[in-house]
C-alpha cells in the first residue's frame, strides 16, 4: 500500500541524564524501547536528536560565577570593564554578569536599543520616533533613558532588564554606569577593557573594537575557553550556549561530541542493520512574530552531527510544478509527472525556478528548529528526538 505520512517527529522518553551517565547507550536504549512500546520500526535515514543540555550534563560542563570571575579578572585586569551588546535573558546571560562583575571593580555597561541581538525589545521603534531619537547615532545615559522612557518591562517576562542588570552588577560588589548606544567603539569612551557580548555578530564587533584601539577586547566565546579550577570549559564557544543551573552555576555548551553522535549511529546500525543520521542540537532557529524574538542565543544550532546530515535541501517545488510545468494535468497523469520530474531532478537545483520557495537552509538548523519544538524546554521529559522521514518525498 502507498505511503500516507511524510515526516513524523517524535519526543523519546529519557531517564534523568545525570554526570558521568553513559549517553550514547541510554539514547539507543530509549530509542529502542519506544519503538517496541510504540509499534513502529527504524528505518535507514532516520534522525535521532539529543539536546545539547543532556550532552553537556553528561559531560560534567558546569562552572561557578566564581570560575567566570576568575577568568574574567585575569584575562582583563579587574579594573573597569565594558561589557556591551548582551542579549536580555534571566537564564542565559544574567548569570554570566554575576560572574563577570565579580572579576571587576566597575562594569560600564552598554545595551542596544531599541532590542538585543535576539529580538527581546528595550522599547519600540515608535518610542524613538517619538522621542526624535536615532539608534544608529545617539548615545542615552541612564538618566536621559528614564526621562525619555520611563520603566519598561518585558512583554513576556515583566522584568525591568535596566534595573536587573544593575542590581546584579551591584550586589556583587562592582560599581555600575549603564549607557544605550549601537556603535561598539562608544565604549571606548568609558574604558579601553572590553567583553563584548553579542553571539552571531561577535566577529565583527571584535574587529571594529580593536580597530578602535582597546587594550583589551574579549568575547563571551574567549571566557572559560580552558578549565578554571577545575571547572568545566569549552574550548571554541567559552560562555556562548551556556544555561543557568543554579544561583552560582552554569552549564557549559557541550564540549566535543563528534564521538558522540558517531558512537550512536554505529551502535543502531549494530543493532538493527539500519543507517541513521545522529546529532546535537540547540536552540532552534526561528523568529516569534509575537514577540519578535530570534530563538537563536546558542552560537550554533548543532555542534555536532553525522556525516549524512551535511548541506541544504535539494527540493522540487509541487505547487510550482503543478501550476506552471503541469497546469493542464490532473488526477493520477499529474501525479505521474510530477514524479517523474523528481525522480529525475538535478542534483543541484541551485537557480532552478523550479526550486523558489524551498527553504534555503542548512539541514541542520531546519532539523534542530523541528527537535527543539518538539522537545520544547519545560518538563516534557524527552530530550531526544527521533524524526522519520524527513528526507522523504512525493515519490517514496
Amino acid at each position: 500500500m502507498e505511503r500516507k505520512v511524510g515526516t513524523i517527529s517524535r519526543g523519546i522518553r529519557c531517564p534523568i541524564i545525570r554526570e558521568g551517565d553513559n549517553l550514547v547507550d541510554m539514547t539507543v536504549t530509549s530509542v529502542m524501547e519506544a519503538a517496541q512500546s510504540e509499534g513502529f520500526s527504524l528505518r535507514d535515514r532516520d534522525v535521532i536528536a539529543l539536546t545539547e543540555s543532556i550532552v553537556a550534563r553528561a559531560q560534567g560542563n558546569y562552572a561557578s560565577v566564581q570560575n567566570i570571575a576568575d577568568d574574567v579578572k585575569a584575562k582583563t585586569g579587574g579594573k573597569t570593564v565594558g561589557v556591551i551588546f548582551p542579549i536580555l535573558s534571566r537564564n542565559r546571560f544574567a548569570i554570566c554578569l554575576k560572574g563577570i562583575a565579580m572579576g571587576a571593580e566597575k562594569v560600564v555597561l552598554m545595551l542596544s536599543y531599541p532590542s538585543d541581538e535576539v529580538g527581546n525589545a528595550l522599547l519600540t521603534y515608535d518610542q524613538l520616533d517619538e522621542a526624535e531619537i536615532n539608534p544608529y547615532s545617539d548615545v542615552l545615559t541612564l538618566a536621559k533613558y528614564r526621562e525619555l522612557f520611563g520603566e519598561n518591562k518585558h512583554e513576556f517576562t515583566g522584568v525591568d532588564y535596566v534595573d536587573y542588570y544593575a542590581n546584579i552588577i551591584k550586589d556583587a560588589g562592582a560599581e555600575v554606569e549603564i549607557i544605550f548606544a549601537n556603535q561598539p567603539k562608544t565604549i571606548l569612551n568609558y574604558t579601553d577593557a572590553v567583553i563584548t557580548c553579542d553571539i552571531h555578530t561577535r566577529a565583527r564587533t571584535k574587529r571594529l573594537l580593536t580597530a578602535a584601539g582597546a587594550r583589551v577586547v574579549l568575547g563571551l566565546d574567549d571566557i572559560l575557553t580552558a578549565s578554571v579550577n577545575g571547572s568545566g570549559y569549552n574550548t571554541k564557544f567559552g560562555l556562548l550556549g551556556s544555561n543557568k543551573s543554579t544561583e552560582d552555576q552554569i552549564k557549559l555548551f557541550p564540549r566535543e561530541c563528534q564521538d558522540l553522535v558517531d558512537s550512536i549511529q554505529s551502535k543502531i546500525l549494530e543493532l538493527t542493520d539500519k543507517h541513521v543520521e545522529v546529532m546535537v542540537y540547540g536552540d532552534g532557529a526561528f523568529k516569534d512574530p509575537q514577540g519578535k524574538i530570534w530563538e537563536l542565543a546558542d552560537p550554533v544550532v548543532s555542534p555536532a552531527f553525522t556525516s549524512g546530515l551535511v548541506g541544504t535541501p535539494n527540493e522540487l517545488k509541487l505547487k510550482y510544478l503543478a501550476d506552471n510545468d503541469f497546469k493542464d494535468l490532473k488526477g493520477a497523469e499529474l501525479k505521474e509527472a510530477i514524479s517523474k520530474s523528481i525522480k529525475e531532478k538535478s542534483s543541484n537545483l541551485v537557480g532552478n525556478m523550479a526550486s523558489q520557495g524551498t527553504t534555503p537552509r542548512q539541514l541542520t538548523d531546519l532539523i534542530g528548529s523541528l527537535c527543539d519544538l518538539t522537545s520544547g524546554s519545560g518538563d516534557k521529559g524527552t530530550p531526544v528526538i527521533l524524526i522519520q522521514g524527513y528526507f522523504d518525498n512525493f515519490t517514496d
